[in-house]
């Protein structure tokens, strides 16, 4: 670019060439020129205590004060109402493991039984907890938390273990409305007069009498005994076995899974039997037991009429 300066001054006329790199030298005084003066007022500003500039400075701080108040108390309000929450959990916890450990027939022990706070009061007098105490009480009440949880974890299991042992413990009456013969132990042989050892229980009632499983179980023996008649095994777990002998009538088959109070079979006189009776055994892992110790906790073997 030129530039042609004419001037009454001048015999002639001056013809001046601006270059590129003339721009950008004017350009970069310039920017530095702007630069320095910023700083120079700053730098002056500060030193001096300008008024309009103190004042800018003061509404950034405020503004800045402002918004970390605003942050700090948001935290502390959510903070505050976990902690709440928390402690609404805990209190839901107790009082549900409370009634869980009833069902279950779980005892407290004597150490969670001291833990009990003994009586309080006063006047209350508001006492906020800090940033750092709150935390450190979530902490501690999300850990008793999880505790509690643990516990009803395992009162679960129990219960789901107390169920299973219900089910598959014969309490249940074979024979409803049946007359209780022989009971377990020793007695007179029917047929000889001699003393014998009678190893279960002797349920009297016609022939044809629904004969019912004690318990869930699977059975393990469907046939004719030499002594027993037809007999029924069922297995309920554990070495635990129940029998019903001198069946008329065998009405399930060997591995068939059977539930309690399912009808097996009928009332008979079938084997070594003097009458239509059911001859009832429990045993565990081969050894008989009294029936009566199963039965006793069913609901109907109090009903029973005894000769």
């Amino acid at each position: 670019m030129q530039i042609i300066l004419v001037s009454r001054h001048l015999k002639s006329a001056r013809t001046i060439t601006i270059m590129p790199r003339h721009v950008f030298a004017a350009v970069a005084v310039f920017l530095l020129l702007v630069l320095s003066s910023s700083v120079l007022f700053s730098m002056m500003s500060l030193h001096f205590r300008l008024p309009i500039v103190e004042r800018v400075l003061v509404s950034i701080q405020q503004q800045e004060n402002r918004e970390t108040r605003n942050y700090i108390t948001n935290n502390l309000n959510m903070m505050a109402t976990r902690l709440g929450e928390l402690q609404g959990r805990l209190l839901q916890l107790d009082s549900l493991g409370n009634r869980v450990s009833d069902l279950a027939g779980i005892k407290k022990s004597p150490a969670v039984a001291a833990e009990t706070k003994p009586g309080q009061g006063g006047p209350f007098i508001p006492a906020p907890l800090s940033a750092g105490e709150l935390q450190q009480e979530i902490e501690r009440l999300a850990a008793e938390v999880d505790r509690k949880a643990d516990d009803l974890s395992f009162m679960e299991f129990k219960l789901l273990e107390k169920r299973v042992e219900e089910r598959l413990m014969p309490t249940t009456l074979p024979v409803r409305n049946a007359l209780m013969g022989s009971s377990f132990g020793y007695r007179n042989d029917p047929f000889s007069g001699l003393r014998s050892r009678h190893d279960g229980l002797d349920f009297a009632a016609p022939t044809g009498t629904p004969v019912l499983a004690a318990a869930d179980g699977v059975v393990v023996a469907a046939s004719f005994h030499p002594e027993f008649g037809n007999m029924v095994d069922i297995d309920h777990g554990e070495g635990l076995l129940s029998r019903y002998a001198h069946l008329s009538e065998i009405k399930v088959t060997e591995s068939q899974i059977v539930r309690r109070g399912e009808n097996i079979g009928a009332v008979g006189s079938t084997g070594r039997s003097s009458g239509p009776h059911l001859h009832f055994e429990v045993r565990m892992l081969g050894v008989p037991q009294n029936p009566a110790s199963f039965l006793k906790r069913g609901e109907h073997f109090a009903s029973l009429k005894r000769r």
